[in-house]
Order: C-alpha cells, then structure tokens, then sequence
C-alpha cells in the first residue's frame, strides 16, 4: 500500500504517526503545516489526511479535525518508516550487569532480565521457555488432607518446585510414604523425562510394587508435570506499567482480561512457537496476536539462542500500541542477545 502514496502523503503519514507516537494525541493539519519541511496549506493537507482515511491507514478518535493511525497504519509506519536509535552507554551497562550468571539459576538470570528490560523500556517484560529438565535428587510428597497431596521435587542444584495433585479416597498415611520412597527411588539421579518413562513401565508391566492406590498417587504426580504448559516458564515483570496511560474503563478491563490469561497460560505454547520462526525482533500490533488482541496491546519480542544456535525461548515486552518502537526494539534485541551468550 505504501509504494501507492506518493512522496507528500508519506511524509504527511510519517509525521502524524510519529507525532501521535511521541504525544498520543490526534494530529490535526495545523500543527503539521508548521512541522512538514516544505509549504503546504492546511486545505491541502486536509485533503492528504482524507486520503488516508480512507485508504484505512488514519482514523479520527472523535469529532475534532485530528487524525491517529490505525493499526494498519502503524503496522506499514513499523515496517516503511521506523529508524531504530542506539542504546546508551549506561543502558548497555545496565543491561549487561543484571545479566551476570554468578550464584544465579537460568531462572534466575531471565527473571532478572526481564526486570531490568521493563525498567528501561517502562513496558511489561515478558520471557517464555522451556524448562530445563534437571536432574532430580529427591520427591516428597506431603499430605494436605482427605483428596490432596503436595508434590514436591527437589534437583540436584537446589531449586525446589512444588504442586498439588488429588489422591485417592482411602490412601493411607503409609501409603503415601510408599508412594513418596517409590519415586525418590525411581527419579534420584535422573531427569523427570528419564524417570518418568521408566516408573510408567514399571507400572503398566505390574512391577511396580505398589497398591493400587499408591500407584494412582504416583500417575497423578507423574501427570502434573505433563501438560500442555507444564514444561514451559513464562515470566511477566513489571505489568503495573501496562495501566499507566489507561483512562477509560473499558481498556482497563481489557489489560485485566490480558492479565487473567497470562496469569493462566493461556495461549503460552503459542507465544513459544513464535520465536520458532523468528530471526530478530518481531512486532505483533494489536489483534496480529491472539493473545494480546483484546488488551490492544503489542508484543515486540526476540528469540534467544545456545551457543549451538538452537532457539530455547524468547524475551521481549507487551507494550501500548503507541510506544517509542524505535527505542525498545534495540533494548530487546540487545537484551535477547546478551542471554544467548551467558545460557549453554
């Protein structure tokens, strides 16, 4: 669409996106008089700002002579006319100091990161990835009462993850330390994937040594780390800055309703096979992403990659449509950058 304007509509284009970028409000034909760099009546951009409205790239909020763009428009503005700025010395040294791997997990060293790019950006930093599948060094499971258990596993580098899964009516105390003893047993040593293969066997072949109920119990805590989600880690930094230029109702609700499905996982395994197919930074404007079509949002993510060059996750922020794109889109690139060298 954009090879059909010609050189006045895209410079008239180009500043009503990037003045509505820089102050969020409508831009009229007045004020781009004065800042267009050649002369040019307002009648005759008037005229240029019709055009574009109708061509679906502007749109008027209400019923002043100002324009904004649609998210068309700020999709072909993103890819025709962004110019994308440098970090700072001090934004590079911010990023790279919370990204030492001293005394830190990868968890640890992601959620870090994100932190530090919602603070630079003042946007929701956002990182998704695989779990890593460490090698256990002991199960516990905990009663909680009639019904509910708490499973919790213990690696071998220390870090603890717990869930709560639902055991048989009748099981008894003793059989759930046979349950418990079992899977120590079977998962010491191993990663949950290797051990859980093997403890699956054992109980469809009757070597299991276990009761009925006890075997049900081990299924159950097999089963909570199985799921669709179960093996990813999404972690949101920084969501407060999401509401900060909220004045209506109605988009509040929407970034509550953004808030319930990331809070839920909804969708995770779709934001993961975004970075698949990603070689750099990708734009998703509004509605280009499932999830963040209701909130209005937009998601400006990258890829992050082993030493090997295999993609493990991806980092980036959920920001309002009108953010500063050519400022945060080096931020998260640095960012996913600095994590592919520091994860092995």
């Amino acid at each position: 669409m954009i090879q059909e304007l010609n050189e006045r509509s895209r410079q008239i284009f180009r500043q009503i996106v990037e003045s509505y970028l820089e102050t969020g409000e409508p831009v009229g034909s007045r004020t781009l008089s004065q800042r267009l760099g050649f002369p040019l009546s307002p009648a005759s951009i008037r005229n240029v700002m019709q055009d574009l409205e109708q061509a679906g790239l502007l749109y008027s909020p209400h019923a002043s002579a100002g324009r904004i763009p649609t998210q068309a428009g700020l999709r072909i503005f993103v890819d025709s006319f962004l110019e994308l700025g440098n970090l700072t010395e001090d934004e590079r040294h911010s990023i790279e100091a919370h990204g030492s791997t001293s005394g830190q997990s990868v968890e640890g060293l992601l959620t870090e990161a994100t932190r530090q790019l919602s603070g630079l950006s003042q946007c929701a930093g956002l990182v998704i990835a695989p779990k890593a599948d460490k090698p256990l060094d002991h199960v516990e499971l905990v009663n909680l009462g009639p019904g509910r258990a708490l499973v919790v596993l213990v690696a071998q580098d220390g870090s603890v993850e717990n869930r709560i899964i639902d055991t048989p009516m009748g099981l008894t105390p003793s059989g759930l330390q046979v349950a418990s003893n079992y899977m120590s047993a079977r998962l010491g040593g191993r990663t949950m994937a290797e051990g859980r293969t093997r403890i699956l066997r054992e109980i469809d072949e009757n070597r299991a040594e276990l009761d009925a109920l006890a075997a049900r119990v081990v299924e159950a805590g097999l089963a909570t780390w199985s799921g669709d989600d179960a093996g990813n880690m999404l972690i949101v930094s920084g969501r407060a800055r999401l509401l900060d230029d909220l004045t209506a109702l109605a988009d509040l609700e929407r970034v509550r309703q953004l808030f319930d499905d990331l809070e839920s996982k909804r969708d995770v395994l779709q934001l993961l096979e975004l970075a698949q197919d990603a070689d750099g930074v990708r734009i998703f404007i509004g509605s280009e992403n499932k999830l963040f079509s209701l909130s209005g949002s937009s998601l400006i993510v990258a890829p992050f990659r082993r030493q090997d060059e295999k993609i493990v996750g991806m980092i980036g922020v959920i920001a309002p449509t009108r953010v500063n794109y050519g400022r945060v889109v080096p931020m998260v690139d640095y960012t996913a950058r600095m994590i592919g060298r520091l994860i092995r």
